[in-house]
């Protein structure tokens, strides 16, 4: 599966979505090779466990915590991990947000 469209800052992935291209926060790129491979596998795992909880609530809830954990430590979720204060576009549709130019000009024109 190909790695999805980039934002030129690297902040960003777009996702292609029912109600059109969104952006989803990548993530963190100062976070070494070893730390994003244990944090990616804790996350994969996390995601096993929801599946495997089987409607059970109290395994649901922890699961979904260490989700969450995971995405925060990757950089995904929470805090931007970038410094330099710029707004968090996190789920916005690309259209909504300053990235709108720069994606029409990456779509082949028909």
């Amino acid at each position: 599966m190909p790695e999805p469209p980039r934002t030129p800052d690297g902040r960003y992935l777009v996702i292609i979505g029912k109600s059109g291209p969104r952006l989803w926060r990548a993530s963190n790129p100062d976070l070494s090779d070893d730390a994003r491979d244990t944090l990616v596998k804790r996350l994969m795992d996390a995601r096993r466990a929801i599946r495997d909880a089987k409607g059970d609530p109290g395994l649901t809830a922890k699961a979904r915590l260490a989700v969450d954990e995971a995405k925060r430590a990757l950089g995904e979720r929470g805090p931007p991990w970038w410094k330099d204060g710029a707004p968090d576009f996190n789920r916005v549709l690309v259209r909504n947000s300053p990235y709108a130019s720069w994606w029409e000009a990456t779509q082949p024109q028909s």
